[in-house]
């Protein structure tokens, strides 16, 4: 009886063990070719093992999680798990020249982390110029075993990933925009789950469908992996409940519209009509967009089809009507700052909001774009057709250097970057007023150092030079707590006062509103190299971006873990 009863403990101990330290899972990542045909123009695009949209990555939260990735193309690649916080494991995060030297054609590396107190939806792309644009897929984080969701458990989940498809290569685009100084080409069409779409030439059969049944609860995990645009969502004649922004469970809400920036998650419940509808709804996304250039000024739908109860007698879904949602106007920036603004941590004793009440630093950014004046006996196309488009924070523009910022800090190499970032504009002026008549940026390689645990206040301050513009900034390998946000110059002794220190919002990207500022706040906990930029890709590439070094704790989970023996070389 004895020995039985101490084999029952054994295994409960052992049940309570695997629990408690989560599997370890394993994932192959060939990164290769794959031919595509979307808007009757077939490319050689750049894919993980020959998926566009790239393959689910599922782990439940405390799993380790090793992915092995092979670059069997002739560009250079790494990957980047966004939003997952890597806790000293920086190692892993997959920025290019920021935390590794990117993976060479032919080579590997296996990128190992641990997925440390967070569910939801995150996702993974590619970290390397502009090859997200086809290197992307979902991170599905469920919660740990015998857990549920803080909601009604659903009765399907359905991911929706937002991309944009070109029909010329993205590459050749983007080297000869910086080359020429001018705004790059815009995308030909954008994407649900890869699929543009009936309102796009040639591509009626091309359209992602989301067959449902009537009187159901579907949990959407809608991920925007579009390159450059902020996109509105809706489903014609329902409405939706948040439940969740970039793994981050939310105090639920309703809306029949929503806006989701570039490397933001939002988790949604859709409940189903009680009865067949008779109708087939279109689900469709088009841009936000508030700036002086061009833009891809199109919409991608999907259809919301329900099942018949008999498939027999009725009508064939051909003939159904078709009901089409109404999105808000392109630049309705009204109705983005409502609809952030309605997001709340549920702050509660199983999910607080750890939001630092005091601050250590205070930092006041200016984010938005530049100019760089032309090389000597060139011509250049961007502004005044006499200078460069650039874009920077507190006017420098962040050049990447030719070895990895976590390598230099790591193994103490000089010259590889300064760590004199300027805490504040250098020279303050009306930010959302008339630009001044100087808007060339600084150039440089510049961080900000942190000692471990320091608490953050960061305000980021849209600038009206070349337009006002909301910029969806992503802080690397943390989440921050979106403390305030407003129109025109943030103003520091009436502001902070409105700020919501209960229940703010967390998340891993942020819009900084058009116009506007937004304040975070964040404990600087985990030791590495930190990227925080810009999440529309063509402003990343003109250097609205910049890095933080957090320096290790005292205590030994509170160190940057030594670099794994594969990590790639420049």
């Amino acid at each position: 009886m004895a020995a039985s009863h101490m084999l029952f403990c054994f295994w409960v101990l052992l049940l309570f063990m695997n629990n408690a330290a989560g599997e370890t899972r394993h994932y192959k990542f060939n990164v290769e070719y794959h031919n595509v045909t979307r808007l009757c123009h077939t490319r050689t695009v750049l894919t993980v093992n020959r998926k566009f949209p790239g393959p689910r990555l599922v782990a439940r939260e405390g799993d380790r999680v090793i992915v092995k990735v092979v670059n069997h193309i002739a560009n250079n690649v790494t990957i980047h798990w966004h939003g997952v916080r890597q806790l000293t494991t920086g190692w892993s995060d997959g920025p290019s020249y920021i935390t590794q030297c990117p993976i060479q054609t032919n080579q590997s590396y296996i990128y190992n982390f641990t997925i440390t107190g967070q569910r939801g939806t995150l996702w993974w792309h590619a970290h390397i110029s502009w090859l997200r644009v086809s290197i992307y897929g979902p991170i599905i984080i469920l919660p740990k075993r015998n857990e549920s969701y803080p909601f009604a458990k659903p009765d399907k989940e359905v991911t929706i990933m937002f991309g944009e498809w070109f029909n010329s290569d993205p590459e050749t685009i983007i080297s000869q925009a910086l080359q020429t100084g001018a705004g790059p080409n815009v995308s030909d069409a954008f994407t649900i789950n890869g699929y543009p779409g009936p309102l796009y030439n040639c591509s009626s059969k091309d359209t992602y469908k989301l067959k449902v049944k009537p009187g159901k609860t579907y949990l959407l995990r809608l991920i925007n992996a579009a390159l450059n645009d902020e996109l509105f969502f809706s489903i014609a004649n329902h409405t939706v409940t948040v439940v969740e922004g970039d793994a981050v469970y939310t105090k639920p809400f309703v809306t029949d519209k929503l806006v989701i920036t570039p490397g933001q998650t939002t988790n949604v419940l859709l409940k189903t009509k009680p009865e067949f509808p008779n109708a087939n709804f279109l689900m469709a996304a088009r841009p936000y967009f508030t700036g002086q250039g061009t833009f891809d000024n199109s919409t991608t739908v999907g259809i919301l089809e329900y099942e018949h109860p008999s498939h027999h007698n009725h009508k064939s879904s051909k003939n159904l009507t078709i009901i089409q949602p109404v999105l808000p106007p392109i630049n309705a920036t009204g109705f983005v700052a409502n609809f952030t603004g309605k997001f709340r941590s549920l702050g509660n004793a199983k999910y607080p909001a750890n939001v630092p009440k005091t601050v250590d630093k205070k930092f006041f950014f200016t984010v938005g774009l530049g100019t760089n004046p032309c090389p000597k006996n060139t011509t250049c196309q961007g502004p005044n057709n006499s200078s460069k488009f650039a874009a920077s924070v507190n006017n420098v523009s962040f050049q990447l250097p030719t070895i990895a910022i976590l390598q230099a800090h790591y193994f103490g190499q000089n010259g590889v970057y300064t760590t004199d970032f300027p805490t504040q504009p250098l020279i303050p002026f009306n930010y959302t007023g008339t630009p001044p008549n100087n808007t060339n940026v600084m150039n440089g390689t510049r961080s900000v150092v942190l000692p471990f645990n320091t608490s953050v206040e960061l305000v980021m301050q849209d600038t009206s030079i070349l337009g006002a513009e909301s910029h969806p900034l992503h802080l690397h390998g943390y989440n921050f707590f979106i403390v305030g946000q407003g129109f025109g110059n943030y103003d520091p002794n009436k502001d902070p006062l409105k700020f919501n220190l209960v229940d703010p919002m967390e998340r891993n990207t942020a819009g900084v509103p058009a116009g506007g500022w937004i304040a975070i706040r964040f404990f600087a906990d985990n030791p590495g190299a930190w990227f925080m930029h810009c999440h529309l890709d063509v402003h990343t590439s003109w250097g609205l971006r910049m890095a933080w070094i957090v320096l290790d704790g005292p205590g030994p989970n509170q160190k940057l873990q030594p670099p794994p023996s594969d990590l790639p070389q420049c």
